[in-house]
């Protein structure tokens, strides 16, 4: 549900079109996380999320005579893990001299913009968890997003997974072919968080363990964003490992921007902090994701469907095209980011944050989706 300024018009009318017990509001102003009022729970408390594949129950907003019914676009996450990534290098030295390992992580790190010491922390973190608990089929991009949302990929602060004292001393004592195991060394902090995703038997090929193994990792006021952010950049890494060469175009540096904006409210007509919001609305987040990509886009949902390179019916989505819902003779009101392996990157409505969704459930308005950029 998008906007440019007051008053609404028929494809931006400022509703939030949820039912209040199955709609939650976390936010953030500017940069610094702030928790809008907190409406209920599902399945975690602070953003939707669902295990069918029934969408969220919509309650219609009565229309004025001066206003459109407000329609807002989906809302619902589908528990969900990321797509299987490309596996870390084994095998004897290659040329050079270089591990099979090394050689992995140096051809992976400009690509994925991860620091060649963190992955390899991240593949030892995998390729020791597969010795230890085979059945869990823990991946590196996992422990990736896990790296990512804690520190940066240790860029910030000394903890780089962000490993409690509890899991620390519970999971990082004791590490094979490490002498003295420390929190700050990405081999040892990897090994240790992968034993915490780990514990309890979890699975994490499927949505559920997976899902329920991350929400088990981090608590506090910032659980539910961090587990967003370690979803979506975990998809966007084992995405990008499959075609590195994809991971200067334009889609790729368009989802890094969308990524970076979770957790950030919706804001009927916003643009963003940069443009002095506190957050966007629909369009507003992808026509920015764009421009960050140098790639310009119209101002609202139903423009940018009309300008763009429609993807044909028959193909999915991919990553970087934008999805959009509504009636494509008439009125286009939503449009989200797809991120791949059906999820997108959406501001769906206001009293939400921007957040990771499903992007096509049964029952939906989808209208298709549009390429900005090859």
């Amino acid at each position: 549900m998008d906007s440019v300024t007051p008053p609404p018009e028929p494809d931006a009318v400022p509703a939030t079109g949820k039912d209040p017990k199955h709609s939650w509001a976390r936010g953030a102003l500017h940069r610094g996380l702030v928790a809008l009022p907190l409406v209920a729970g599902l399945v975690t408390a602070g953003w939707l999320v669902a295990d069918g594949n029934e969408p969220a129950p919509k309650t219609p907003v009565a229309a004025s005579a001066n206003t459109a019914p407000a329609v807002s676009g989906p809302s619902v996450l589908e528990v969900s893990a990321p797509v299987q990534a490309q596996a870390p290098g084994q095998g004897a030295s290659g040329g050079g001299g270089k591990s099979p390992l090394q050689q992995w992580a140096d051809n992976l790190s400009g690509p994925l913009a991860i620091p060649a010491a963190a992955l390899i922390g991240y593949a030892n973190g995998e390729l020791t968890l597969r010795s230890e608990d085979p059945g869990c089929h823990l991946s590196w991009v996992t422990l990736a997003g896990v790296g990512e949302a804690s520190s940066d990929h240790g860029r910030q602060g000394a903890n780089p997974m962000g490993l409690s004292s509890a899991q620390w001393s519970k999971y990082g004592a004791k590490i094979t072919g490490v002498s003295k195991p420390a929190l700050t060394d990405p081999d040892s902090a990897s090994v240790a968080a992968g034993r915490a995703l780990c514990a309890g038997g979890t699975d994490l090929t499927g949505g559920t363990g997976w899902w329920k193994s991350v929400a088990a990792y981090k608590g506090g006021k910032d659980a539910e964003l961090f587990r967003q952010q370690v979803l979506g950049n975990a998809q966007l890494y084992a995405t990008l490992s499959l075609d590195p060469a994809k991971a200067n175009s334009p889609a790729v540096h368009a989802t890094r921007f969308a990524l970076g904006q979770l957790g950030l409210p919706y804001v009927w007509g916003g643009n963003g902090p940069d443009a002095g919001a506190a957050g966007f609305d629909c369009s507003g987040l992808t026509k920015a994701s764009y421009d960050s990509a140098g790639v310009g886009l119209p101002r609202t949902a139903d423009s940018q469907f009309r300008a763009i390179t429609r993807v044909p019916a028959t193909q999915e989505p991919q990553l970087g095209d934008l999805v959009f819902y509504g009636n494509p003779a008439t009125n286009i009101h939503h449009v989200g980011l797809y991120l791949g392996n059906g999820l997108m990157i959406n501001a769906p409505t206001e009293g939400q944050a921007i957040q990771i969704h499903t992007f096509h459930t049964p029952g939906d308005d989808y209208a298709g989706a549009g390429r900005p950029a090859a």
